[in-house]
């Protein structure tokens, strides 16, 4: 379509999504632009704010359209509604949280006039304002950030057929690859070099509800966007997340096979990693629903879930559709960011038997505040799932019950059998005669030096995950030029590819630490107490699992490790290198995880846990009988006497 349809001047599409308290003053700077050619296009994206009212006051204004949805469909559908209502040849943006400084439009417009040739112009910008209690401060750039595309607020461009990438297709924070890059591929684009306006500042900016580095992720969006099916999601700095394809295989019907033992149980929190694995209570029969926390980290798994067959429970009125629903069971899980939600649900809960299942960590409660609620979901709940028994013995002198053990142990995110798939590969070590060990995870008290000796024995680090290299990139860095030809990075291994791809090395890292707790429960600290959740990852893939010899202390990964015979525990790294070189030794143990592996499956256990909720229920039931029937007792002495 050529822009000699259009009237020459700007139309300015603002897409707004529960920001409400910021259009006021997006819109006068507007006002008070010096050009005034301009029309502007309002998208409400689904608010659940007093957007709506906010705006309605603006209506009168006749260069004013305003067009809403009334569910949620993302940037791009708004965008693309703004460019096709646009009357004007030339397209601005105004997110509804950013501000035109008074001659932004004007010196853009100016720009495309002087370059006739260019198909987009951008202005400089204010951004990344804060105030602390020491100052008040802020960064500007004459043209594109550091670190980021060139921003919605910056840039006019001339309109064209070329439309934004949408939902449906991916969800990025990459502007350039979501419009940018159709509109400018073959054209020229200007900048003015002037600082005319302000990407403005604050927690819910769309790029931080996606990127993990700011400790967003695919959770946090499907959360605050309200999203009910799976997406394609590529964070700039995590990896290509395919819930469509990954979780297709849960997402079918949940044949039926309901009977009289049928529980509804009531998922409470959050599910970390590995959320699948709740289609395992679906394939028994049971009916799941799902309470989710409101902001979760970007490793919070939350509803609506891309699979399975959860009904979702509102938080704002949750007692009242909890009433509704009856649950035979409330489930109430994960980690620290979930105990807040868990607690209130606890106190207000209607007598329904209540499980709490905690994963980390008990050291996060104490420094963020919510130690006391922790504490009551352990003495206040009817029972208690722990992640290992040493876990269970550090808890119990706080929990001082004095009423029936009702516990039951298994680690918090296991993955879901299906995982399992997979034939394992060749081994790198079997090609070059090289020792080849794999960190599918943080590189948890590993130093750069260490990478350097490990590099001296001969021993390659194979390092996975796109955002752990953004995550540690000084690191990386510093190791490479100590270790160039044995530190080795890798893009992010999928779930559906930990078999195949992780199977070729000799062995995989946990956490790298010793301990010096003695034996004494109350040393401990998290590197004791944790089973890391690449402890899964590695099982599955059948890799015996390497970690710092720790005997004398303890340690749960090592007791569960030797339990099992999983594990290579070593003094030193010329012990480690020593060890890695037993072909024998080291073919025995990789058998032996290879044969075991399914133990780190959720439907490895899943079962037991189900047989857990059952004697919950029971035992609750009783307690109730019991207490009524002491209180009729009591109530037949007193009118007696």
């Amino acid at each position: 379509m050529s822009s000699t349809n259009y009237k020459t001047g700007i139309s300015v599409i603002m897409p707004t999504y529960n920001q409400g308290n910021f259009i006021p003053l997006a819109i006068k700077s507007l006002f008070n632009q010096t050009f005034q050619d301009w029309e502007l296009i309002i998208i409400n994206d689904g608010s659940t704010d007093d957007t709506d009212k906010i705006i309605h006051n603006y209506l009168p204004h006749h260069q004013i359209t305003y067009l809403s949805h009334t569910k949620n469909r993302g940037l791009g559908s708004c965008l693309n509604k703004g460019i096709a209502n646009a009357h004007y040849d030339l397209i601005a943006y105004l997110p509804s949280d950013d501000i035109y400084f008074q001659n932004h439009l004007q010196t853009l417009f100016e720009e495309l006039g002087r370059n006739p040739d260019a198909i987009l112009a951008f202005s400089g910008v204010k951004h990344h304002y804060m105030d602390t209690p020491k100052l008040s401060h802020g960064f500007a750039s004459e043209g594109q950030i550091a670190g980021f595309d060139v921003q919605l607020v910056q840039v006019l461009h001339r309109k064209t057929n070329d439309r934004w990438m949408e939902r449906a297709e991916l969800v990025t924070d990459e502007l350039y690859i979501m419009f940018w890059e159709k509109l400018t591929s073959e054209k020229n684009y200007v900048q003015t070099n002037q600082i005319t306006c302000e990407w403005v500042s604050h927690p819910q900016q769309r790029h931080k509800i996606i990127r993990e580095d700011f400790s967003g992720g695919i959770n946090r969006y499907r959360r605050f966007y309200q999203i009910e099916h799976p997406l394609r999601f590529h964070g700039s700095t995590g990896c290509l997340i395919d819930e469509i394809t990954a979780f297709q295989l849960f997402r079918k019907p949940i044949a039926s096979v309901k009977t009289n033992d049928t529980l509804k149980i009531l998922l409470v929190g959050e599910l970390a990693y590995n959320a699948e694995r709740m289609c395992a209570f679906e394939e028994r029969g049971h009916q799941l629903y799902g309470l989710w926390i409101d902001e979760p980290d970007g490793f919070n798994a939350v509803g609506a879930l891309p699979f399975g067959n959860v009904i979702e429970v509102r938080l704002e009125n949750w007692q009242e559709q909890v009433k509704e629903i009856q649950p035979d069971i409330i489930y109430a899980l994960l980690n620290s960011q979930a105990v807040a939600l868990a607690h209130q649900v606890l106190i207000n809960n209607p007598g329904i038997p209540f499980v709490w299942h905690f994963k980390e960590g008990p050291f996060y409660c104490r420094q963020r505040g919510t130690w006391n609620q922790l504490i009551d979901l352990y003495t206040l709940s009817d029972g208690q799932i722990y992640i290992n028994q040493e876990l269970k013995d550090w808890f119990q002198p706080f929990l001082m019950k004095q009423k029936e053990d009702v516990s039951f142990i298994v680690d918090g995110d296991l993955p879901k059998k299906e995982w399992l798939s997979g034939e394992r590969s060749p081994l790198l070590s079997d090609m070059d005669g090289e020792i080849h060990t794999v960190l599918p995870g943080r590189p948890m008290g590993l130093e750069v030096t260490d990478i350097a000796q490990l590099a001296n024995l001969g021993i390659h680090l194979h390092f996975y995950g796109n955002f752990l290299h953004k995550m540690f990139e000084s690191w990386v860095e510093h190791a490479q030029t100590l270790a160039p030809h044995h530190l080795h990075i890798h893009p992010t291994c999928t779930t559906k590819d930990w078999v195949k791809e992780l199977s070729q090395y000799d062995a995989g890292w946990l956490h790298f630490f010793k301990s010096d707790n003695q034996g004494d429960l109350l040393k401990a600290n998290w590197n004791d107490l944790n089973y890391p959740a690449r402890m899964a990852t590695l099982g599955f893939a059948g890799l015996p699992m390497i970690q710092c010899d720790n005997s004398g202390h303890l340690v749960a990964t090592q007791s569960l490790l030797q339990r099992l015979d999983m594990g290579i525990f070593f003094h030193s790294f010329e012990d480690l290198r020593n060890q890695l070189r037993d072909k024998q030794q080291l073919q025995r143990l990789r058998q032996n995880v290879w044969d075991k592996r399914a133990v780190f499956s959720f439907d490895y256990h899943v079962d037991d846990l189900i047989a857990f909720f059952r004697r919950t229920i029971q035992t609750k039931r009783a307690s109730t009988k019991a207490k009524s029937t002491n209180g009729a007792k009591i109530n037949t002495l007193v009118s007696q006497g």
